[in-house]
């Protein structure tokens, strides 16, 4: 795989707002969302995966020093399954545990090849968040990874 990892800038917005709709319509980002996130470098840090100069895949952490949150993961649906997933997944733990004792993230009940990445990367069920995503109104499962 000749995909790298590099920080997300203002510039990758329209390439991951794209993403951000074919992925998560009609419980998308906007633009606002994602500038806001991007000026707090202190405690976010977000990625784009990026192969032959077109982005392929974004992720996002918020850590803080009691826990931190895995915000965003998403891969452009024709590069699904390939490891652009994990690669994100794991750099964001790295940092994540580089800050945090703990990692918490959302991720949608219906989304099970999701839930089994996380599962294999340490993170168990730790409740639910009924009608979590609007506006589908999609459950969300609460996921838990103590540090290692």
């Amino acid at each position: 795989m000749s995909v790298r990892l590099r920080p997300m800038r203002l510039a990758d917005l329209d390439t991951v707002l794209e993403l951000e709709e074919q992925l998560f319509a009609p419980d998308t980002w906007t633009r606002a969302m994602y500038r806001d996130e991007l000026a707090r470098t202190d405690t976010r840090n977000y990625l784009v995966a990026e192969e032959d100069d077109r982005v392929v895949g974004y992720a996002g952490l918020i850590a803080y020093a009691d826990e931190a949150h895995v915000a965003t993961i998403g891969v452009a649906a024709g590069r699904q399954g390939e490891g652009i997933g994990a690669l994100l997944l794991d750099a964001l733990l790295t940092e994540a545990d580089r800050r945090s004792p703990v990692v918490l993230l959302e991720v949608r009940a219906d989304n099970e090849v999701a839930q089994g990445l996380y599962r294999r990367r340490g993170f168990t069920e730790a409740g639910r968040r009924p009608r979590y995503y609007q506006p589908s109104g999609t459950d969300a499962v609460v996921m838990r990874r103590e540090r290692r």
